[in-house]
């Protein structure tokens, strides 16, 4: 009898029906060495347009394309077996129309084997959302501090800390709640906003620099590993000085090239170690 164990991966459903019962753990990643090792502690990795920044280190993630992610997000889905996989869609694939949303929504999902896709945007992007959902398509929406629109919000600047803002930003939430998106991402908020849009929504709301009342948290995982650099956000808990521990592994492997103590006998073929 086979001893095989098949993983059943968490659905949208699933993460849907999280809502007020229990944490949803999510964080990013945009290749399989990665995805692999994290895929047992989260519920959803996100394969998000940050990997223009974190994996090709551009200075935001305006650049990034519809083709990159699909093939980040290919990477991610074969390394990974629990963990429902969701893929940004990049600046200028959704904004124009509807169709286009959906033509680029379904290339992403079709070529990655992802489960959904997610869209930053406030009121005006809701009846794109709608049309996705309708077709098939699964939406997590993002509001508050929405990197793609980093321009128009003069940079990466906390949102909603005034009564105007917090209004739009809670209206855009139950916009897209009402457009039929599963899950809300919620980036760069107020703390008292974030918790308030977590009561007003019946869907699962992931903080980002918002909440620890939140549905969910999410992190991008370079930045909670200590590969960040100088960049790190203040909304980030560092839980590894990655960037110590590589550049020791690499001096030691420098020595040892440098002194000849690597590679060693056992390291070679055809003679005995």
């Amino acid at each position: 009898m086979s001893s095989t164990v098949i993983t059943k991966r968490v659905s949208v459903p699933e993460l849907r029906a999280r809502k007020n019962q229990e944490k949803i753990v999510a964080l990013t990643a945009h290749n399989s060495s990665i995805a692999r090792v994290i895929d047992e502690y989260v519920d959803f990795i996100l394969v998000g347009d940050s990997t223009a920044m974190v994996a090709y280190g551009l200075q935001n993630t305006l650049s990034i394309t519809v083709e990159q992610l699909a093939a980040h997000g290919a990477a991610v889905v074969s390394a990974t077996s629990r963990a429902c996989v969701v893929v940004d869609m990049p600046f200028g694939s959704y904004q124009e129309s509807p169709e286009l949303a959906f033509r680029n929504a379904a290339k992403l999902l079709s070529v990655s084997g992802a489960s959904a896709v997610k869209i930053e945007g406030g009121a005006v992007t809701a009846p794109t959302v709608k049309f996705l959902v309708e077709r098939g398509i699964p939406v997590v929406a993002h509001v508050g501090l929405m990197p793609q629109y980093l321009n128009t919000m003069g940079g990466f600047l906390a949102q909603g800390l005034d009564e105007e803002s917090g209004r739009r930003i809670a209206a855009d939430a139950l916009a897209h709640e009402v457009a039929g998106a599963f899950m809300l991402v919620l980036e760069g908020i107020g703390e008292p906003l974030a918790r308030k849009i977590t009561k007003l929504v019946s869907i699962p709301t992931i903080g980002i620099g918002a909440s620890p009342a939140c549905d969910g948290q999410i992190l991008v995982t370079e930045d909670i590993l200590g590969l960040s650099g100088s960049r790190v956000p203040r909304f980030v808990k560092q839980y590894l000085d990655g960037e110590s521990l590589i550049r020791s592994a690499a001096l030691s492997y420098s020595n040892d090239v440098k002194s000849g103590e690597f590679p060693e006998a056992r390291h070679c073929f055809g003679i005995k170690a």
